[in-house]
């Protein structure tokens, strides 16, 4: 094979248009499903992961790895949609990679991890409290077993935070509230920038031999008021309710000893979120 090929599933997603925009031309072999003005263009493949064999045999000695993006979120479900469809499109990534012979990454979330204190590492038991947390579990553990059977290495990526890609930048709108609790802090979260994010992924995509479990995001953590002071959002503090997460940390000890990342800034994100908004705009 010559220059590597990462097929990903699910590009048309919120990740995948991260992708698109920081990935080397011709890295990525673009996946979505049929809709209505979507043609086939360069670097699409137009399919049904869950229908549809997607064109296996074109694809095969062409492809180094397949990343399953594809799946619904809290903020991307629509009414009535299932959140169970996130293991389905897991499986099917699965048995498309043992079909093309290639490794499968699958984008998981820090959402399995649930409530739990500490430092979160991959060894750190699921105890997922909402929906997406627990299809997210339950994905990990079928497509474990399923890569298992069909003699597939996968890897889930439990993806923290993204700036711009989260309920905080993202989803600011004038008149924004967000939780403060009794010791004065607003939330703290694993963040990682988009254009990080997209390195990160483009790295792990092409590394052999990667754990079943891997946590992703920047070393530290960043409080949300923060990251939002230094976007110049303003925001107007509520008092944290009976349940609201405090702190969620990803120990990601096991990410940078392969890719070595520098410590998240709320400054840094920012300016990250900021290359993308400008690109878009552009």
């Amino acid at each position: 094979m010559g220059f590597a090929r990462i097929l990903v599933l699910g590009a048309s997603g919120r990740i995948g248009s991260i992708l698109r925009r920081w990935w080397p031309e011709g890295r990525g072999i673009w996946q979505a499903r049929p809709a209505p003005g979507r043609q086939d263009g360069a670097g699409w493949l137009i399919g049904d992961p869950l229908a549809e064999p997607l064109l296996l045999d074109r694809l095969r000695g062409e492809v180094a790895a397949v990343l399953g993006l594809a799946g619904g979120t809290p903020t991307s479900l629509r009414p009535g949609d299932d959140m169970a469809a996130n293991v389905d499109l897991g499986l099917a990534a699965v048995r498309i990679g043992a079909g093309l012979g290639v490794p499968v990454l699958l984008a998981s979330s820090a959402a399995v991890y649930g409530a739990q204190g500490g430092l979160l590492a991959e060894t750190t038991p699921p105890r997922p409290v909402s929906d997406y947390g627990r299809a997210k579990a339950a994905m990990e553990a079928g497509a474990a077993d399923l890569g298992r059977d069909l003699g597939v290495p996968v890897t889930s990526l439990r993806i923290g935070n993204i700036a711009g890609a989260d309920a905080i930048l993202g989803g600011w709108r004038p008149g924004f509230t967000l939780d403060r609790f009794a010791d004065g802090r607003t939330p703290r979260r694993s963040y990682i920038g988009p254009v990080t994010l997209a390195r990160v992924l483009e790295r792990l995509c092409l590394t052999p031999d990667l754990p079943g479990l891997l946590n992703i995001a920047a070393p530290g953590m960043v409080e949300m008021g923060a990251l939002l002071d230094a976007a110049g959002l303003a925001w107007v503090p509520r008092p944290a309710p009976d349940g609201a997460i405090a702190q969620v940390a990803l120990d990601v000890t096991g990410l940078c000893g392969r890719l070595p990342l520098v410590p998240a800034t709320a400054a840094g994100l920012v300016a990250e979120w900021r290359d993308l908004a400008q690109d878009r705009a552009g």
